[in-house]
């Protein structure tokens, strides 16, 4: 097999290896969906998926060729705590199988890392497989809208073929048409691809309700463009494009954006966060030992008295204590300041992005602790960051003795 067989590939098994990862953070609890799947069955294919993605890593990567990622050994260093709190089983064995799939999640992204080299290769296999996801989201709502749309939801999309919640669609449909248009701007990818991509999951984006998914898309491709417009005559067309029509926007449909953000919930509903208020103070009032308050009380299902935190500071606070907590702001903090330091760029662009729809999403959604999308696409952050591979330098050519000077003859070493 020839050279170039091979790292085609090698590139082809990457790619598998990322949908693989995509696929086993999709979790296994949301709504009902047309064919009931036993949750023990989705659980099998999830877990299957990352055990696979490892697998195929590692055969990919035998000889253990790995880049140094600051944001990978600050993961690594999140399973200290993870694994302490959760070894006095007081959350169960589930805990220490949630260490463990946190372990090979992580280490497949170390194998994967040999591939970072701020180029957007990941970029598209993320944009592919979450527009997969997408599209058997869309598929559900054509066979069953009534289960796609359930009234115990709200009337909000969910997937009904695939137990999907509106947050996670909103995430994975905010996600690809951020990184969609910032290809656009950047002449990755034509327009007519572009619209394939971006008009359907803006409309799935908007079935949703999901407030937090829109204003990380909208603030992160603020910070995004602007990061272009030195450099980018198109990201400043776009930009003062958008802006007209934002304005607009806001002045004719003023009325109906605001029973959209608001979703029929009154002053108070919406002022506590459709309840998340009560669950944060409580969380925050239950009494702690010191141990407790530097490991947390080991992983768990990120709810707090049978009610979900979404907010992932708390829920790190919570399984993995003060010590996880600071892990994981240094990690962005470090993805943030690599970004900052960065010359202009589309790969910087799309890991500004990222770092801040993830930063904004982590107030009302819960999984910068653990293998969830929120560390998928911080990864991919990563990989856009990191400095391009410096090529191998050719052999020096052996030059005949009679061509060597004799002054460099005599100080050759015997």
């Amino acid at each position: 097999m020839r050279p170039h067989d091979t790292d085609h590939t090698s590139k082809k098994t990457v790619g598998a290896v990322w949908g693989l990862l995509i696929l086993n953070t999709l979790g296994s609890a949301g709504a009902k969906t047309i064919v009931p799947l036993p949750r023990s069955l989705i659980q099998m294919v999830t877990m299957g998926a990352l055990v696979a993605a490892f697998a195929l890593a590692l055969a990919v990567n035998l000889r253990l060729r790995i880049r140094s990622s600051a944001f990978l050994f600050l993961l690594s260093l999140l399973l200290v705590p993870s694994v302490i709190s959760s070894a006095n089983l007081d959350s169960g064995f589930g805990a220490l199988f949630r260490c463990a799939r946190l372990a090979l999640f992580v280490g497949t992204l170390w194998l994967l890392s040999r591939w970072w080299d701020g180029g957007l290769t990941f970029v598209r296999h993320h944009i592919r497989m979450y527009f997969v996801v997408l599209g058997v989201v869309a598929a559900g709502l054509v066979i069953s809208p009534g289960a796609a749309m359930p009234d115990l939801y709200g009337g909000r999309l969910v997937g009904a073929l695939w137990p999907l919640t509106p947050p996670q669609i909103g995430q994975y449909a905010a996600v690809i048409i951020g990184l969609t248009v910032l290809l656009v701007l950047g002449r990755r990818i034509d327009r007519t691809s572009a619209v394939v991509v971006i008009v359907p999951s803006f409309v799935l984006l908007a079935l949703t309700h999901t407030r937090t998914a829109t204003l990380g898309l909208l603030i992160g491709l603020v910070l995004a463009i602007g990061s272009l417009l030195l450099t980018s005559a198109a990201a400043r067309r776009f930009f003062s494009w958008t802006v007209v029509c934002a304005v607009v926007a806001a002045v004719a449909f003023a009325s109906a954006l605001q029973t959209w953000f608001l979703r029929g919930q009154d002053k108070e509903n919406f002022s506590n966060l459709t309840g998340r208020a009560k669950v944060w103070d409580a969380l925050l009032a239950a009494p702690r030992s010191m141990a407790e308050q530097l490991f947390g009380m080991g992983l768990g299902d990120k709810s707090f008295g049978g009610l979900p935190i979404d907010n992932s500071w708390l829920a790190v606070y919570h399984e993995q204590g003060l010590i996880g907590i600071a892990l994981v702001a240094t990690a962005l903090l470090v993805l943030g300041g690599v970004a900052l330091l960065r010359p202009p760029s589309l790969s910087r662009a799309c890991a500004i992005f990222l770092i801040s729809y993830c930063a904004i999403a982590s107030y009302t959604e819960a999984g910068l602790g653990d293998a969830s999308p929120y560390l998928l696409h911080l990864a991919l952050a990563a990989s856009l960051l990191a400095a391009p591979a410096e090529p191998a330098l050719p052999p020096a050519p052996d030059v005949p003795r009679r061509h060597i000077p004799r002054w460099a003859r005599r100080s050759e070493v015997t």
